[in-house]
């Protein structure tokens, strides 16, 4: 009986250390959003076109921290598996960076 207890215990210890080592699950966009990942030290897709009133979410799929900087907003600093997201209520043309890394570039177009 000491034997099975152990083994129980055994087990049960066994699967909360795999559960804690498990990726945590991505945020999901909210509905109706758009999705540009941030990956590899760029933005994907690099120019994305969309209606006016469209919720865009960028989630960072590197190692290290991303923000989104452009149109006078700037995100808070994103980590791995972090999300930001925008609703664009105006047409126009939206340029932005990241701004830890300014050399990753990209463009939101917003039509009527």
């Amino acid at each position: 009986m000491r034997y099975l207890k152990m083994a129980v215990i055994g087990v049960f210890i066994s699967l909360l250390i795999l559960s804690a080592c498990r990726p945590s699950p991505t945020p999901t966009p909210p509905a109706g959003a758009i999705e540009v990942t941030i990956q590899s030290f760029a933005f994907s897709p690099a120019t994305l076109t969309i209606k006016k009133g469209t919720t865009v979410t960028w989630t960072n799929k590197d190692s290290v921290p991303h923000t989104v900087k452009g149109w006078g907003t700037e995100s808070s600093s994103m980590g791995a598996g972090q999300s930001y997201s925008y609703k664009f209520d105006s047409a126009g043309t939206y340029d932005y960076i990241c701004g830890v890394h300014p050399y990753m570039k990209a463009t939101v177009v917003v039509t009527e």
